[in-house]
């Protein structure tokens, strides 16, 4: 994309410059450099920066931000400005995502390309509201009704808020579809070094762009409102022409199966991890988020002692790459998997393994610690 010479002079003035950041000020930093151009929220902890962030930004890029009623609205109002060009997102926690629901189910039914970034705290209900977790894992995932695939990105750094926001968008962009990304309140209130880039440096996929890499026939053309041409945009099942037709069963068949294969046939494409120590493992530590820095302070630590200790972090969520998991699940003996949850994504591991899966869970607004995790690993399984 082009950006105007306002955001140009702004955003290309900060390249180079090293700050002390919150992860939520990076995420929002990350969306003005995709190209983020309108922000609809509604403030929520631990949330709320990444909305006063883009408050002060966007009108220094031409951009719009709108405070909306509600998180129904502020979702519905991303949508409407994505398909009237706009590269838009909103941002929430928890609870706020969860009323977002089903309107990121319309943004799949309609190809809409988005971003919901969900600050993860504890819960269910307002639960510890200023505590950090990973209990949407599977809200991500499942979230909206029907059958539907997802992507979902999870950092574990500020500087990592900034760099996979730009991937989420570009994500959103390429196949046509809602990204969340899915950060915690330990990750989103931590304050680390954030370094901007040369925007020259910044690769933006187009919008109603194709990557040759994926497989042909799945992403259909996208249009803007505006632009001369009649549309029809609905939530309801339809034609490819966009006309709705919600009697016929092929109709809904080939419209539901080709928006599901258009992510899950160009899955690998959409892989993004961090691997260590895995060419000698026997147990396997994977970890996503805020959970994966101690993690892996604790592998090294075991590997110290001498233990064969592999490490996987998942910077991709959704989808889950379970051919991977397999893979690896075949030469260790054991998945220690420490979630700040009760156990999502070990569940979603249990599917691909037929090794011993243990969840080293941690809830109640308190990040794990090494030794904690340290002593998962060297406790042998029963």
């Amino acid at each position: 994309m082009e950006f105007g010479e306002r955001a140009r002079t702004y955003l290309g003035g900060l390249a180079g410059q090293v700050r002390f950041s919150l992860g939520d000020e990076a995420a929002a930093f990350g969306a003005l450099f995709a190209g983020c151009r309108f922000f609809g929220g509604y403030p929520i902890t631990p949330a709320s920066e990444v909305a006063e962030t883009m408050a002060r930004e966007l009108p220094r890029v031409d951009g719009y931000y709108v405070q909306f009623e509600d998180e129904i609205g502020s979702i519905a109002g991303v949508v409407g400005a994505a398909r009237a060009g706009a590269r838009a997102m909103t941002a929430t926690s928890g609870p706020g995502y969860s009323l977002m629901q089903e309107n990121i189910g319309y943004a799949v039914m309609t190809e809409t390309p988005c971003v919901v970034v969900d600050v993860q705290r504890s819960g269910p209900s307002t639960g510890q509201a200023t505590k950090p977790a990973q209990g949407d894992v599977l809200q991500a995932r499942w979230g909206t009704h029907g059958d539907h695939e997802a992507i979902a990105l999870a950092p574990n750094s500020v500087q990592e808020c900034f760099d996979l926001m730009i991937e989420c968008f570009n994500f959103a962009e390429r196949y046509r579809h809602p990204v969340t990304f899915l950060m915690d309140g330990e990750i989103g209130h931590l304050r680390e070094k954030l370094v901007f880039p040369a925007l020259d440096r910044v690769r933006l996929f187009p919008r109603g762009g194709f990557d040759p890499a994926d497989e042909e026939g799945l992403i259909t053309p996208y249009r803007d409102f505006g632009h001369g041409e009649a549309l029809h945009v609905t939530g309801s099942t339809h034609k490819e022409n966009g006309m709705r037709d919600v009697v016929t069963p092929e109709v809904h068949e080939r419209l539901i199966t080709r928006c599901c294969a258009k992510i899950d046939r160009n899955r690998r494409n959409l892989y993004r991890t961090e691997e260590r120590f895995l060419e000698d493992a026997e147990v396997l530590v994977l970890c996503y988020g805020a959970a994966s820095r101690p993690a892996l302070g604790a592998v090294v630590r075991a590997r110290r002692q001498g233990r064969k200790v592999g490490f996987l972090r998942l910077k991709t969520i959704w989808p889950f790459c379970g051919d991977t998991i397999a893979g690896i699940g075949a030469r260790v003996r054991r998945i220690l998997v420490p979630e700040m949850n009760l156990g999502q994504i070990s569940r979603e591991v249990e599917r691909f393994v037929r090794i011993p899966v243990e969840r080293v869970s941690r809830i109640g607004g308190v990040p794990h610690t090494v030794d904690e995790i340290l002593r998962a690993i060297t406790r042998e399984a029963p």
